[in-house]
């Protein structure tokens, strides 16, 4: 059976989103360089979702009856083994060999990883297999729910809006979307021109809502409400780079940040420093 994990308030779903914060920090002081900022971003939403919404038992993952999580940025990794290690799915000593050579936490995620759905480092696919499951979900008869992550850069794959129209002509009530509108890719700000955002997913069938992608109130508020609407659902997200690490959200150049490794004790205590 599946087992739905305890629901959390605002005020320990913020205080989840600052754990992840500090172990996605502690895993990427080493490396010197990485996708923390996106990480940071999504942060709050990976806390409202696995402590709040997902339905699945992390001793149980291969249970058919699961809700299922997909990254379809798959360089944001190190938000989602942050958030494996919270709900002890990853031992918090595997954490330690994120992004290393043979690890199973590669930097852009790989299925054979414990509690990652798919294979995502390769943009704008991750909507369109979400679509596929909750269609064979519906198929079985299954009440299963799939949620997908995606990132404002992939709304500039045909792919995407081509799973969106799929997913809105199909009325697809077990299908969520949360698009990560951060603003950025690899070369800087997003080249083309993706708004209005919210409108263009009611334009497919989508039951819609924008908010703060880093305000947790808001965002629970959205779910809340998205959760009683027919046919698939999206959360559109502004979210900050860096989010509770100002030095980081300073940075010109968010996508791929280098850090120096006299730098990280600082970032770590102006994460305290934020959260307190």
């Amino acid at each position: 059976m599946t087992t739905e994990i305890a629901t959390k308030s605002v005020a320990e779903l913020e205080d989840t989103a600052y754990s992840l914060r500090r172990r996605m920090l502690r895993m990427a002081a080493d490396k010197g360089e990485g996708y923390i900022a996106q990480g940071l971003g999504i942060a709050d939403l990976l806390a409202a979702v696995y402590f709040r919404e997902l339905r699945f038992d992390p001793q149980q993952l291969d249970d058919p009856a699961r809700d299922r999580f997909l990254l379809s940025t798959g360089h944001y990794s190190i938000a989602l083994y942050a958030v494996l290690a919270e709900i002890g799915v990853l031992d918090e000593e595997d954490l330690a060999t994120y992004a290393l050579n043979g690890s199973e936490l590669p930097m852009s995620t790989f299925d054979e990883t414990p509690g990652v759905e798919i294979t995502s480092g390769s943009l704008g696919h991750g909507l369109g297999q979400g679509v596929g499951m909750a269609l064979g979900l519906r198929l079985d008869g299954s009440s299963a729910r799939v949620l997908v992550e995606l990132s404002d850069g992939e709304l500039q794959e045909g792919s995407t809006w081509e799973s969106a129209m799929a997913a809105g002509g199909f009325e697809l009530d077990n299908l969520w979307a949360f698009v990560d509108c951060n603003g950025i890719q690899a070369d800087g700000a997003l080249v083309m021109p993706i708004e209005p955002v919210a409108d263009k997913w009611k334009a497919f069938g989508w039951s819609a809502r924008e908010v703060n992608g880093n305000d947790m109130a808001a965002l629970v508020t959205a779910i809340d409400e998205l959760r009683e609407c027919s046919g698939p659902k999206v959360v559109v997200l502004r979210t900050t780079p860096g989010h509770g690490v100002p030095t980081l959200v300073a940075r010109e150049r968010a996508h791929f940040v280098r850090v120096a490794q006299d730098e990280w004790t600082n970032l770590m205590d102006e994460l305290e420093e934020n959260h307190g």
